[in-house]
């Protein structure tokens, strides 16, 4: 499927004979930068604006997270065929049919005008913007040479963080200032570039159709089935009383026997698209483990702070857009010292301090009140910029020096299958415990609330009387208690949410002991 490249001071003098790479080379690089942008981008590009988008195509809370999740439960599914991919269709030939469709798609999104509609084209942009992740990689390690790919690497690297958070704050902007349908629309041009850059930067590669008949299809079709099966059931858990549902226990089931496709594929077939066997090596099981985490923090605080920011603070969707990209921030400033340090910091002590620092953010934010605004994630936001970059990038190493070198690439996929993974089981489980928790508090705050209070009585004697009294008065005013109790229940369930991640990752941070470390000054990519 792919092929892992160490990047030691040996390398780099042996590995081309080129100084430095060409202008096309160049080119085919920025068009893996563009294509892995807009396919991290595209992934929360409508968290900002999922409110207005929920209301035009009649969608409630629970089914608008769909919106973003069936995007990532397709990129789960493509990430690790990509490799394959290219070797049947060649790189570029396989990368502008995946240019040509993600705007296809795109275009479908801009102008669904129902829940089904918008869902179809989300799957069908991330099996085409999924594919232009890990090909990103491709193109570094084929059109660089050895010495200039640390520069590749800290481009690609940029674009898997700054996305998710790009995302909200330019879906907001085109939903304030024009409509949330540009959000969608917007890939057109940058398709129109991409296309361009792709014909010129890339070379011409034979087709190996014949890879077609050895392909591992019962673990293609184990993860349509056992991932989709298990995120449905995830999302719609909740609101179908689990187990007392019979959807629940059908979807369930189907899910089973994704996985059991997954498995007998690893017995069946000569490559298996997942190699699972991967996960019996302890220090790459920790190494999974913590980037589903890391997948979870990176789309779900992406996710609950334009929520929140919404319903609690006013906020419009390009306001909210704005808090989201404060993470960004540092993310960009530390992304050109990342070869320096990989090459001298213990990633064992990198990671931890990125899974520490992003778990203290999440228990800042875990202390919200209803009088909170996007000033409140100022100091978090910044600190998690700087905990995602410490880990997703000394992660990713971990995942490379954890295997033999010749499974270098299997691990690269799995570890960006299991980010996407955390992201897509993450949205689904914080809206059902957002609902969960929002019913308790509603009901435990009311509980609270004691008629006979003096203090009680004379608010809502004033309420009554300021609406006219009466029994519409007398409506007005309890009707503005419970207003008041949803809100105040709503915050808590927020910062429950947060709560939720804080002790999530706090409990995978003692896994770094298991990682192991890469060899002094030495840098490992791993290609598909």
């Amino acid at each position: 499927m792919s092929e892992a490249i160490a990047l030691s001071p040996i390398d780099a003098a042996e590995g081309s004979a080129r100084e430095k790479a060409d202008l096309t080379a160049w080119l085919g690089v920025a068009a893996g930068a563009i294509g892995s942008l807009m396919a991290t981008l595209d992934i929360s590009i409508v968290n900002a604006s999922l409110p207005t988008i929920q209301g035009e195509i009649g969608a409630s809370a629970s089914e608008g997270t769909w919106v973003a999740t069936a995007y990532l439960v397709a990129e789960i599914v493509i990430i690790p065929l990509t490799g394959w991919l290219e070797r049947v269709f060649g790189l570029k030939r396989f990368l502008l049919g995946a240019a040509l469709l993600f705007t296809l798609f795109s275009v479908m999104c801009g102008m669904a005008s129902t829940l089904p509609m918008m869902i179809a084209g989300r799957i069908g942009q991330g099996f085409t913007g999924g594919a232009m992740i890990p090909t990103a990689m491709t193109i570094i390690a084929t059109r660089l040479p050895p010495r200039q790919q640390p520069i590749g690497t800290a481009m690609f690297g940029a674009t898997v963080i700054l996305g998710p958070v790009m995302g909200p704050l330019l879906g907001g902007w085109l939903t304030e200032n024009f409509s949330w349908h540009y959000a969608f629309f917007i890939n057109v041009p940058v398709c129109a570039a991409l296309v361009g850059l792709l014909l010129i930067g890339l070379p011409d590669e034979e087709m190996q159709l014949d890879e077609l008949i050895s392909a591992d299809w019962l673990g293609i079709a184990g993860m349509a089935l056992g991932l989709g099966g298990l995120t449905v059931v995830l999302e719609e858990g909740h609101r179908e009383q689990w187990f007392e549902s019979t959807m629940i226990w059908q979807l369930s089931a189907l899910s089973l026997l994704g996985f059991v496709f997954i498995a007998l594929g690893q017995f069946t077939a000569k490559r298996p698209v997942i190699k699972l066997a991967l996960l019996r090596n302890r220090a790459f099981a920790a190494v999974f483990v913590l980037a589903l985490i890391l997948g979870a923090v990176l789309y779900g605080t992406s996710y609950v702070i334009p929520q929140f920011l919404a319903a609690i603070a006013g906020y419009n969707a390009y306001q909210a857009g704005q808090v989201v990209f404060l993470s960004g921030i540092p993310a960009l400033l530390m992304m050109p010292m990342i070869p320096l340090l990989i090459r001298f910091v213990d990633l064992r002590l990198a990671v931890a301090i990125g899974f520490a620092t992003m778990a203290l953010t999440c228990w800042l934010d875990a202390y919200l009140s209803a009088g909170s605004s996007g000033e409140a994630f100022t100091v978090s936001q910044l600190l998690r910029g700087v905990g995602q970059v410490m880990g997703m990038m000394f992660l990713n190493q971990a995942a490379i020096s954890s295997v033999a070198q010749d499974e270098a690439g299997d691990a690269a996929g799995l570890f960006n299958a299991a980010r996407n993974l955390g992201g897509s089981i993450v949205l689904a489980l914080l809206a059902t415990l957002q609902d969960a928790r929002l019913d308790y508090h509603h009901w435990t705050i009311n509980s609270a609330i004691q008629a006979n209070d003096p203090g009680v009585q004379a608010w809502v004697q004033a309420q009554v009387a300021q609406a006219g009294g009466g029994p519409e008065g007398m409506a007005v005013a309890l009707r503005q208690i419970d207003l008041g109790v949803i809100r105040d229940a709503l915050v808590m369930a927020f910062n429950d949410e947060f709560m939720a991640l804080a002790v999530a990752i706090t409990a995978v941070v003692p896994l770094v002991l298991l990682l192991k470390p890469l060899p002094k000054g030495q840098i490992s990519m791993a290609m598909h």
